[in-house]
């Protein structure tokens, strides 16, 4: 493997790593203190993620996510072979953070939080809590693309900022819901080390589908619209 994509890999497993280790973790720490709101586990999401883009965003582009990824391959701004490379760290990454935290933390918190894996709130069917996660995924890859693909973006230089609190208030309102994963990697690591599957293909089929909405609009009706027009050859003499 050359050495930039090995460096790249590398980027965004952490990144994934970090965002599932420190969910996970703020899952297990609200349900300790008994602390019924999602304010602590929103900003522990959304941190995590915005710190990691600041850090590694340069080296990746800090996808950190599968779909986010895949958003990037539909948009034809990533080579299929490396999007490859970079879901597979995404999903070893955050593999390893569950099985950490199942590791480091009670095995009666963990499996009170079962590792913080995603799940429907009461009366939510597998229907809505797929478009519910197809949806706040769309937000959070418009935001990607807005902050960090597009170079006209005000917001540009703090990329990590404007997609952490796209997280954070993404899991504001779904998080009871559906979990507010927004990310097959942040529901794979504790599917898997959890064994908790009930209804796991929500978590890939809505946020790989609002992912790919979200970069085709933005690349086709944002991004093109702004090239400029090449001026016509104008006649010699």
């Amino acid at each position: 493997m050359p050495k930039d994509t090995l460096q790249r890999a590398v980027a965004e497993a952490i990144g994934a790593f970090t965002l599932t280790f420190i969910g996970a973790g703020a899952a297990a720490a609200a349900y300790t203190v008994h602390d019924p709101s999602l304010i602590g586990v929103a900003i522990a999401n959304g941190l995590a993620i915005g710190v990691m883009v600041c850090a590694l965003g340069h080296i990746s582009g800090g996808h950190f996510n599968p779909a986010v990824t895949f958003g990037f391959v539909v948009a034809r701004k990533i080579k299929p072979a490396l999007a490859g490379v970079y879901w597979v760290a995404q999903l070893a990454g955050a593999a390893l953070a569950a099985l950490l935290v199942k590791s480091v933390l009670p095995g009666s918190i963990t499996e009170a939080t079962k590792l913080g894996v995603p799940a429907l709130g009461n009366g939510v069917g597998p229907g809505s809590g797929m478009v519910l996660e197809a949806i706040l995924t769309f937000f959070l890859v418009l935001v990607v693309f807005g902050a960090a693909v597009d170079t006209r973006g005000p917001f540009n230089a703090v990329a990590g900022l404007a997609i952490g609190i796209t997280i954070a208030i993404d899991v504001l309102f779904g998080g009871p819901f559906t979990g507010a994963a927004m990310n097959p990697s942040r529901a794979f690591g504790p599917q898997l080390v959890g064994d908790h599957w009930s209804h796991g293909w929500i978590w890939y089929v809505g946020p790989l589908l609002g992912g790919a909405v979200a970069a085709l609009l933005y690349q086709f009706l944002f991004l093109r619209a702004a090239e400029p027009t090449p001026e016509p050859d104008l006649p010699a003499g």
